[in-house]
């Protein structure tokens, strides 16, 4: 294919089975590393991979059992990351690829590492690769062996690093969040409490969740993300449910309610005002209650209307490293009345809601996989005002951009809000600066 692969919503919609084609699965191709994707599929280069979530849990550290080209990118990790002191490397060689002698050398690793920490950790994650995948290892197995070798010195918990299971069922970024709440033991449960599963860091202090929480008499509200020592990380064992605002956490959440009779609920991150409404109505209906809202709808209300003010006319894409869905941040462009050309996204079936309704708003807007290597001969053949996402500004180099992918994380009402307030503020700020080029230039 001579030009980047792209299909519009038209194009998807009218397929009767509704199949995503495979040019955007990344199971059915090769994989190009477009810079769409260096922080999203690459564990050790920035952002959250398998490695840096594993390190999420407190007081631990990590032991990365693979081939040296494996390991490569974590150097990335540790040195620039801040990451050094709570990284270590069990190398393999061609021996343990064929043997898995690497296996039974794992427990006197873990013990050299635990000579020389000035702190001693209280928990090793082990991270594994696809080589351990190929070679059938029982890593929960290894994990119990070495904490009986080392006479339960420390917890030992494992993670998987397998590329080759992004497609299926238990991908790396599900795998591991099940891995992070592993530690947790059933406690008294404290009514007052819920946990907020979902991100590797914590909600942005100005979430109105928090409010909306403690309205109904949660006013304990743990995130492992604001967890620094074991100890606050195993008080997530008391609280009554789990909230999840990742549906990547789904699987985590599963197993609590399993393993420590824990139940859950879902909330879906929004940018769709109206959406926003319904679904906290709705948490609240089935909690039996209700939520005073009017003051944060009001607040994004007004911000959006001020976005519109000042990017009236303006054409948008959305990437697809962002805090939030892709298609559900292009569907809420479209809502408020914005051209929206392009969006970069590995759809699933979950989407096809956004794509049927993105279908009445602009039916030949495209989507783009950045793991397809047609993508090498992408042209940028669009003229586009503003761009969304770190991805984005790559493609559409003479757009205004606004990468909207801090650690630290939107949702709800403020996440609008500050979403339509940097987005404003972006472009008026690049309005500025060209106004003052054109002076200088007279």
């Amino acid at each position: 294919m001579k030009n980047a692969y792209y299909i519009t919503i038209e194009e998807l919609l009218k397929s009767t089975e509704l199949r995503i084609p495979g040019e955007l699965q990344s199971g059915e191709h090769l994989i190009y590393s477009s810079p769409a994707t260096l922080s999203y599929n690459s564990p050790g280069a920035q952002g959250f991979g398998v490695k840096r979530a594993g390190l999420v849990i407190p007081e631990s550290i990590m032991l990365l059992i693979a081939p040296a080209c494996c390991g490569r990118n974590t150097t990335i990790l540790a040195d620039e990351g801040g990451y050094s002191h709570r990284m270590f490397f069990l190398q393999m060689d061609e021996s343990d690829i064929v043997t898995g002698r690497h296996l039974s050398e794992i427990p006197e690793a873990i013990g050299e590492i635990l000579e020389v920490c000035e702190t001693k950790p209280k928990v090793v994650v082990l991270c594994i690769t696809c080589v351990d995948a190929l070679l059938g290892t029982d890593l929960e197995r290894v994990c119990r062996k070495a904490e009986e070798a080392l006479n339960g010195e420390v917890r030992v918990v494992p993670t998987y690093m397998y590329a080759l299971t992004r497609e299926g069922k238990n991908p790396p970024m599900v795998a591991v969040r099940e891995s992070i709440y592993s530690l947790l033991e059933k406690e008294e449960r404290k009514i007052n409490q819920v946990n907020l599963l979902g991100f590797f860091t914590h909600l942005a202090d100005d979430c109105e969740l928090y409010d909306l929480l403690r309205q109904i008499g949660l006013d304990r509200v743990l995130e492992v993300g604001r967890c620094e020592t074991l100890e606050e990380y195993r008080e997530l064992g008391a609280s009554n449910f789990n909230l999840i605002l990742n549906p990547e956490s789904r699987k985590a959440a599963f197993a609590l309610e399993e393993r420590l009779g824990m139940p859950y609920a879902e909330l879906t991150r929004l940018y769709q005002i109206d959406r926003i409404r319904r679904q906290y109505e709705l948490f609240a209906a089935a909690l039996g209650t209700e939520f005073r809202l009017e003051e944060y709808h009001r607040e994004a209300e007004q911000a959006v209307q001020e976005l519109q003010e000042v990017c009236k006319g303006k054409s948008f894409v959305v990437g697809q490293v962002v805090n939030g869905n892709p298609l559900e941040m292009a569907l809420a462009l479209l809502k408020m009345g914005f051209e929206v050309k392009s969006v970069f996204a590995a759809i699933t079936e979950e989407d096809y809601p956004y794509i049927r309704e993105i279908g009445e708003y602009n039916p030949d807007l495209r989507i783009y996989s950045t793991l397809s290597p047609t993508m090498m001969n992408y042209d940028g053949d669009q003229d586009v005002d503003i761009s969304i996402g770190t991805d984005a500004a790559f493609y559409y180099p003479k757009s205004v951009n606004v990468k909207w992918n801090d650690e630290i994380q939107p949702f709800g009402y403020r996440g609008l809000k500050n979403f339509a307030n940097e987005v404003a503020e972006t472009w008026k700020r690049a309005a500025a600066d060209d106004a003052k080029m054109n002076e200088t230039k007279e």
